[in-house]
């Protein structure tokens, strides 16, 4: 049965874990909601494309715009079944606005799906829901994801690990995609086959 999928980025979200899954879970049936504080429907946001090519931490380039199909300023979390928050520069800000914290605590406290990825988890941090919860994430938020009381599982050397903890999917950055989606989407009742 075809769920209802929030979406939530901001300006700088990372390119691919923002446009891949919204792209995957429209493929597999699913209505998915983007949205973003100040932005309207027909609107995007800039995105920024995070490589992994030797350096301390990633390297950074301009993205794609990715579309803003839906109203954040009318969103009703009763509404869906399922929140993802992308990562990339955009979790940074976001996690300021206190209804991004509101809707989050939504998700979590319904028991609703909950995928995340990279920086991502920054908002849910924020929004006090980690504590106790078992997460992956790019490592350089280790230190504030442990401090909200979350138990971390390090990142593997290609970064494509994912984490299932009850309702919460995490990865690290986008090369963990196919575990991550796949857990996402059985949490969605989606059938996968091998």
């Amino acid at each position: 049965m075809p769920k209802k999928v929030l979406m939530i980025v901001g300006d700088f979200v990372e390119d691919y874990e923002a446009m891949v899954p919204f792209q995957i879970l429209v493929m597999a049936g699913h209505t998915v909601h983007t949205v973003s504080p100040g932005k309207k429907p027909g609107g995007s946001v800039k995105t920024a494309i995070h490589d992994f090519e030797g350096d301390q931490t990633y390297s950074e380039k301009r993205g794609h715009n990715f579309a803003i199909n839906a109203d954040f300023d009318k969103v009703k979390p009763e509404d869906y079944d399922a929140l993802f928050v992308p990562g990339g520069r955009a979790p940074e800000y976001l996690r300021l606005n206190e209804r991004v914290l509101e809707i989050v605590r939504h998700f979590d406290k319904a028991d609703k799906p909950l995928g995340t990825m990279c920086h991502g988890p920054q908002v849910l941090a924020a929004a006090g829901v980690l504590d106790g919860r078992t997460l992956t994430a790019y490592p350089a938020i280790s230190p504030e994801l442990k401090r909200a009381g979350a138990k971390w599982v390090a990142a593997n050397s290609t970064f494509s690990n994912a984490t299932v903890d009850g309702n919460l999917t995490s990865t690290p950055a986008w090369p963990g995609h196919p575990e991550l989606l796949r857990a996402f989407l059985e949490m969605l009742g989606t059938k996968i086959t091998s």
